[in-house]
């Protein structure tokens, strides 16, 4: 006889092994409704604690997979590899890798969120081009995907329905940072998309919902364990959100900085990002190759405009107007704009990429609560980066707002995330770790 929710809860907080019927019996309980929200607030605060062995975290993943619908993708022609991120500010680089990689002949197709928390949404900054669909049925997802390339949308009630619901309740239970709950939902999302392999940019730093490297670092790995398993090639990097990505943090002014990026005039950042990850997918979809000789191939790419005239098919495809690429006043735009200069000659230092992102949401850029509107042409454009040295009175920054109001909070909270010293500082190395079925490396690019 199948335990009941009592049991199942009292079995993991004593730090036993819950069996399969007992993950089943949680979340088809869970998504029916027949089962409340305190007892699995209960169970989900026991796993935090307690965590799952490597077989209960296999099964639950699996049995959040089966509680929806998948969209299988096998009638797309060619390899189809996912990309996901664990977010963070700035990180536009959905916009950037997924073009360049189409035009390398790999196909992405990617389920994306709003913003989360200090992050500004994917889907947030593609709903800044005017027109744009980001919610799309599974005959249409793969209809884009065959005639682009590539394919960007929200994740749909009936796309891991256990999911949804759980998130919910991790959020306003402080169990959102649980390794194992990460990975199961990242994971079952991942694996509900048909496609044929799956690649992650897993953050670590100030901005990073994981904060400690040696945890994204068991993060990322659980995660590869888990796509292994499953028999699809997967692997990922750990990459620094020590600071924002970029020099856009924004909806629109991130949409601006990814289109420049594929026109060759990307921050050095966001192209070393970029290149790691596209490596990766392609080892993912077969394609072996060096790491120099894979840039040589994403430049030739970006030189010869096939990366950006796929992006422009790509936001036409989805309703939205693809002259952005060439006019970026078509893009919301705020009001107000107001520069940030160094109180001191020096070089940047640091800059606290979690402070900025809270600073964002106060231009608009981001919500405090999910049904506030978002002001698409708020956040900011970074002047100097961390290693770059400013003259006293150097515009550090531009703040885009339209909340006239709280410019003076915007401005307090990014002079203290801010720090400028006398002497020389390094500029930060972007990406930390290669992570794949054989283990972790360093990485050595």
């Amino acid at each position: 006889m199948a335990n009941g929710m009592y049991e199942i809860i009292s079995k993991k907080r004593d730090g036993l092994e819950l069996s399969q019927e007992d993950i089943g019996f949680v979340i088809s309980g869970y998504v029916r409704g027949d089962i409340p929200d305190y007892q699995v607030a209960a169970w989900l605060m026991a796993i935090y604690i307690r965590g799952l062995a490597d077989r209960e975290l296999a099964d639950l993943t699996a049995i959040m997979l089966d509680s929806g619908d998948r969209i299988p993708l096998a009638a797309v022609e060619g390899k189809k590899i996912d990309k996901h991120s664990t977010g963070g500010v700035g990180d536009k680089i959905s916009f950037v890798v997924a073009p360049l990689l189409a035009a390398c002949g790999v196909r992405v197709p990617m389920l994306s969120g709003r913003g989360l928390g200090h992050t500004v949404g994917t889907l947030d900054k593609l709903e800044a081009i005017p027109g744009m669909n980001v919610f799309l049925t599974p005959d249409r997802f793969r209809q884009v995907l065959a005639e682009t390339g590539m394919v960007i949308c929200g994740q749909t009630d009936n796309i891991v329905p256990a999911d949804k619901k759980l998130y919910a309740l991790r959020d306003a239970t402080a169990t959102v940072s649980s390794i194992p709950l990460i990975a199961s939902s990242i994971m079952s999302k991942k694996l509900a998309l048909g496609s044929d392999g799956i690649v992650l940019d897993v953050k670590t730093g100030s901005g990073a919902f994981m904060k400690d490297e040696q945890d994204s670092i068991r993060l990322c790995r659980t995660m590869v364990a888990i796509g292994e398993k499953t028999g699809r090639p997967t692997l990922g990097i750990i990459s620094s959100m020590d600071q924002p990505l970029g020099r856009a943090v924004g909806n629109s002014l991130e949409m601006i900085e990814s289109i420049e990026a594929l026109k060759g005039n990307g921050p050095e950042d966001i192209m070393q990002v970029t290149f790691a990850l596209g490596w990766c997918m392609l080892r993912a979809a077969g394609q072996e190759m060096e790491y120099a000789k894979a840039v040589e191939t994403f430049s030739a790419a970006i030189a010869s405009g096939r990366a950006l005239e796929v992006f422009r098919r790509f936001i036409a495809a989805q309703g939205g107007d693809a002259r952005v690429c060439d006019d970026y006043s078509l893009l919301p735009a705020c009001r107000h704009r107001e520069e940030l200069v160094a109180p001191q000659a020096g070089t940047v230092a640091r800059i606290d990429s979690f402070e900025v992102g809270m600073a964002a949401i106060d231009t608009g850029a981001g919500r405090r609560r999910k049904e506030d509107a978002v002001a698409y042409g708020g956040g900011f454009v970074f002047h100097a980066n961390v290693g770059d040295k400013v003259k006293k009175g150097q515009s550090l920054l531009t703040i885009h707002s339209d909340s006239g109001e709280l410019l003076p909070a915007v401005r307090e909270r990014l002079t203290a995330a801010i720090r400028i010293e006398a002497g020389p500082v390094a500029k930060p190395k972007m990406v930390l770790h290669l992570v794949d079925r054989n283990g972790i490396t360093p990485w050595p690019y």
